[in-house]
């Protein structure tokens, strides 16, 4: 038995959860609405304020996708709730990023242009032109979208230059020490 599975969803106020005759899960909040389709064997069941995720063993032996489906479901809650965000600092001369229409344009000192076409579903807003902060209600989908920012220009070992989390430590490498001169 999956003992994360078994744990009850604690459904605040404002959010929503319905499932339907199909076996999908859908969630519905102040930021946004998700649906997520259960697999066979696992059924949601509401009562007041606590949502419980049950399995039935006749269609569903292995418990493995019993806790990962509790968290995606309680991870949707959170997310039309309160929402996910993810901040993402550029550290480097001359980085900057900038948002035009529904691309985020990065400079970061490549010889081509990086445009990134930013998702409906996901905010994005820059602070002083080195931090970009990504907000929405699908944590996947944020997290995705940073880890594709981020890839553009990874941090470096030597110096530090790139993008990176905002708490993100980055180990630095010594780099080539400068030795005494060998005569042939």
């Amino acid at each position: 038995m999956s003992r994360l599975g078994k744990a009850p969803i604690q459904i605040p106020k404002g959010a929503e959860i319905k499932m339907t005759k199909e076996g999908s899960v859908h969630v519905k909040g102040p930021k946004g609405a998700l649906d997520l389709q259960l697999p066979k064997g696992l059924q949601l069941t509401v009562e007041g304020d606590l949502a419980t995720l049950e399995r039935d063993e006749k269609e569903m032996p292995n418990s493995a996708l019993h806790g990962l489906f509790r968290s995606l479901i309680k991870n949707q809650v959170i997310g039309v709730t309160d929402g996910f965000e993810v901040r993402l600092t550029m550290i480097g001369v001359g980085y900057r990023a900038n948002i035009q229409g529904t691309k985020l344009d990065l400079s970061v000192g490549l010889s081509h242009p990086t445009q990134i076409d930013i998702p409906k579903t996901i905010q994005v807003t820059l602070d002083k032109g080195t931090l970009i902060v990504i907000k929405g209600c699908d944590k996947r989908e944020v997290g995705q979208f940073a880890a594709t920012v981020r890839a553009i220009k990874p941090p470096e070992p030597y110096k530090g230059k790139g993008i990176r989390y905002e708490n993100e430590y980055v180990r630095k490498k010594e780099g080539k020490a400068a030795k005494g001169k060998t005569s042939p």
